[in-house]
């Protein structure tokens, strides 16, 4: 049996936010599946130690529609594409009658999908109702991810554990979205008063003045960059940290998923949606703001109290 799944959303996070549903969706059928998502999840690097996962097919769409899988060609390609793969089910995660008519199209017989034309959407609980439902099962929110053991073993050698080993995501999707790097500064500042620290500095090449920043401060000594690595080289570092302190990004959902305690800073997303899936986070809000308020356009970044980030970085790692 061959079976495709589609996340057709376009960040990291989402796809970490996803696994627990790809990968209830492969033990229930006891077959790897094939997943169709966007580059810019970076499923093939996430994902490259998952045995629930037999390929990743690149979902080539932009929102300006000059991807080759946007319009009426794009959507004869893509319909081609599955055909000749000869999926047996599809489980589609999104409202969108497109990808229900590819999948007609392209011959499958056992097609699950959210309801169609579904406008509003709560990522973690939509994906978990819609899967119970097909499956029959009770699925955990609880994303999974996965290190070779040995890839793991090779990091911890280089972990000195007289040190609190700490991720830092400075990285986020916006600017709205980012505490300013020299709170961070501060914050690595008064960690180590406390306790010998290492830094971790989670950040993409759009981070380079970030991290050149820290890395030029009083902690920059003590800080390791992760610009130049793949994810997935990141990953068996980051899961012998202690903790992951940070801006609700990317790099937060992957510690989670790695088993990483995390102190989550939501100031211009949605919490119910982002932060409460994972036990391993812990969030911290704008002051004035409840979980329930902090969303989209919340633009808190300036509200986000120190103290309360220090403090309860302290309580973590303790």
């Amino acid at each position: 049996m061959k079976i495709l799944v589609i996340n057709s959303k376009i960040g990291v996070g989402d796809m970490v936010i996803y696994l627990p549903y790809i990968h209830a969706i492969s033990r229930k059928n006891n077959v790897k599946v094939s997943i169709l998502v966007k580059e810019n999840s970076r499923a093939s690097s996430l994902l490259l130690h998952d045995d629930h996962i037999n390929e990743v097919i690149s979902l080539d769409r932009a929102k300006n529609n000059s991807g080759s899988h946007d319009g009426l060609k794009g959507f004869i390609k893509l319909t081609k594409e599955i055909k000749a793969k000869k999926f047996d089910k599809i489980y589609i995660f999104n409202s969108s009658l497109r990808y229900y008519l590819i999948a007609r199209f392209a011959g499958i017989k056992n097609i699950y999908q959210y309801p169609l034309f579904r406008k509003k959407d709560n990522i973690v609980f939509s994906a978990k109702i819609f899967t119970e439902t097909e499956l029959n099962a009770v699925v955990s929110t609880q994303p999974k991810l996965y290190v070779k053991k040995s890839e793991f073993d090779q990091a911890k050698k280089k972990i000195d554990p007289s040190y609190k080993h700490i991720c830092l995501g400075v990285s986020a999707s916006g600017h709205t979205k980012r505490w300013d790097i020299n709170h961070y500064i501060r914050l690595g500042e008064q960690l180590n008063k406390k306790f010998p620290c290492k830094f971790y500095l989670a950040g993409g090449k759009n981070d380079q003045q970030l991290v050149d920043k820290i890395l030029s401060s009083s902690i920059g000594q003590n800080s390791f960059s992760f610009i130049n690595l793949k994810i997935h080289e990141t990953m068996p570092i980051i899961k012998n940290c202690n903790l992951y302190i940070g801006n609700d990004t990317g790099w937060l959902h992957i510690s989670s998923g790695l088993g990483l305690k995390c102190l989550a800073l939501f100031m211009d997303s949605p919490v119910m949606a982002y932060g409460k899936y994972s036990k391993n986070i812990s969030v911290v809000i704008p002051e004035g703001e409840k979980e329930e308020t902090t969303t989209h356009d919340t633009l808190g970044k300036d509200k986000i109290s120190f103290e309360k980030v220090f403090t309860r970085a302290i309580e973590l790692l303790n």
